[in-house]
């Protein structure tokens, strides 16, 4: 286990998730979800094969004996890209990447009655604090005072699908931390990818939009995109704790934002800085805690005849 590799290699992974994110919500217009995850999966192939080509990887990649647990991580991943998509479509590109958030917070949970990992008293104290700024973040969404506004397309949906995604991505973030003890990275990702691509393709397949040249453009690169940060996010979970990882994802936020106002004009409600703020500040803290911690461990190995 190395935390500061896994730590950077999930930071990048955010990255280029982030920029996959801002070419979807461009070619989102009037195009159905299941087109989106198609070409987003379909198209991420090809980076994948040029890393396992480049490791040596490309015959071994689909051998596995744990099919079904690939089929749980990969059916739930895919939930978690329908309505993360949903969401990027229905809210400004800040608003959706914030409520996402919501994603480290169940993955800690999971991870202590799932994995079994140790999870201390300081991370479940960040997870609260987190927890309530995730909250802050969607209460102007889902603040609304007609029931049936919930049921329309809308800010209020876009906060509900963002949800839902953070909930799929959690739980699938515990699925590949438990098949990155055992299967090959490569594997992980083409058997989401693969799964992915036949669940978007089957899902649109009745409402197929041929996308003009531009938008077929910036689909093919969010796929490619998509596929790099798909590797980057699988591999650094096999340096650190889940629980640990998975905070990191908010790292991204301050060029989400950026990005939404430049491009899209977007500019986000005061409260998805302020619930921002505070699942910045309990990660930060995590952050801290951690080296703490590691820096003692280490100075104890050292001199062990201190203690």
């Amino acid at each position: 286990m190395n935390p500061l590799v896994g730590i950077g290699l999930k930071i990048m992974s955010t990255f280029a998730f982030l920029a996959m994110s801002t070419l979807v919500k461009l070619a989102s217009n009037d195009m159905p979800i299941g087109e989106l995850m198609f070409f987003r999966a379909f198209f991420a192939l090809v980076p994948l094969g040029i890393w396992l080509w480049w490791t040596d990887e490309l015959r071994g990649a689909v051998k596995t004996t744990r099919l079904g647990g690939h089929l749980i991580r990969s059916i739930s991943g895919s939930g978690g890209m329908y309505f993360g998509f949903a969401s990027l479509a229905l809210l400004p590109l800040s608003d959706a990447t914030a409520i996402g958030y919501l994603s480290p917070l169940v993955a800690t949970v999971l991870a202590a009655f799932l994995l079994k990992e140790v999870v201390r008293p300081y991370r479940w104290f960040a997870v609260g604090i987190g927890f309530v700024g995730t909250l802050v973040m969607v209460a102007p969404h889902l603040a609304q005072r007609d029931i049936a506004a919930y049921y329309t397309v809308g800010p209020a949906l876009g906060a509900l699908a963002g949800l839902a995604a953070s909930a799929c991505n959690g739980f699938s973030s515990i699925q590949i931390r438990k098949l990155a003890q055992l299967e090959r990275t490569g594997t992980i990702v083409f058997y989401f990818l693969a799964v992915t691509t036949c669940v978007g393709l089957a899902s649109s397949i009745f409402q197929w939009r041929t996308p003009p040249a531009r938008e077929a453009i910036l689909l093919i690169c969010s796929g490619f995109l998509g596929g790099i940060g798909q590797i980057l996010i699988t591999a650094s979970y096999r340096f650190a704790d889940a629980s640990v990882i998975v905070s990191f994802e908010y790292s991204t936020l301050i060029w989400a934002v950026a990005i939404g106002f430049f491009l899209f004009g977007d500019i986000p409600h005061p409260a998805v800085f302020i619930g921002a703020g505070l699942v910045i500040a309990s990660g930060l803290y995590v952050v801290y805690r951690e080296r703490t911690i590691s820096r003692a461990a280490r100075l104890a190995e050292q001199h062990p005849q201190a203690g």
